[in-house]
C-alpha cells in the first residue's frame, strides 16, 4: 500500500484528523504521548490521529508554522479547526475533539 502524503491524510473526508507535532528530545511531548493515546482510543473510529516528528518532517512543520512542540492541530476535511501548543490536560484535548465532532 503506497504511503499517503501528509496532505492526503489531513484532507481525507469523513473523520477529523488530530496531528501531534512532536520531537524525540522534547520532554512535554513525551508527557503528552499517553494523553494523545488516551484521546485516540476514546474517539476510536471517529478520529484519526497522526504523530509528526518535526525533525524528520520539517516541510510539514514549516507548512503549518509550528514554532514549538508539542503542537496539536485538528483538521476537518483539510481545514484547520483548532490548534494549541504545549502540554495540556487530557480533558482540554478531549473537549477540543468533542467540539469538532459535535
Amino acid at each position: 500500500m503506497p504511503k499517503k502524503s501528509f496532505q492526503e491524510l489531513i484532507n481525507s473526508p469523513g473523520m477529523p484528523v488530530l496531528v501531534d507535532f512532536y520531537a524525540d528530545w522534547c520532554g512535554p511531548c513525551k508527557a503528552m504521548s499517553p494523553i494523545v493515546e488516551q484521546v485516540a482510543s476514546q474517539y476510536n473510529g471517529k478520529l484519526k490521529v497522526i504523530k509528526v516528528n518535526i525533525d524528520s518532517n520539517q516541510a510539514a512543520a514549516a507548512q503549518f508554522k509550528v514554532q514549538g512542540v508539542p503542537t496539536f492541530i485538528l483538521f476537518r476535511q483539510g481545514q484547520q479547526v483548532w490548534r494549541q501548543s504545549g502540554a495540556m490536560p487530557a480533558n482540554v484535548l478531549s473537549q477540543a475533539v468533542q467540539k469538532v465532532l459535535a
